[in-house]
């Protein structure tokens, strides 16, 4: 929500997934312009295993925070 002030939001995208196929996937999807593309890979973490000692590991993903052009918005419905 505070990204949000600064024109930004973050989406959870396909690992394989460039910045260019965001910007233009997010741009067609919600009709803005999109200033800027910012990716990282969010590493799995570690998780118990219900009822003994073992732990798994969840997958890993990627995170992508979009920059749209100031005065325009992205109306999320899941708020």
């Amino acid at each position: 929500m505070a990204l949000e002030a600064d024109g930004k939001y973050v989406f959870r995208v396909n690992t394989k997934a460039s910045k260019g196929a965001v910007a233009n996937e997010v741009g067609r999807l919600y009709g803005v312009e999109v200033l800027n593309v910012s990716t990282m890979i969010m590493s799995g973490k570690k998780r118990r295993v219900i009822g003994t000692r073992l732990f798994t590991k969840t997958k890993k993903w990627k995170k992508a925070i979009v920059k749209v052009k100031p005065g325009q918005k992205i109306e999320l419905v899941g708020k």
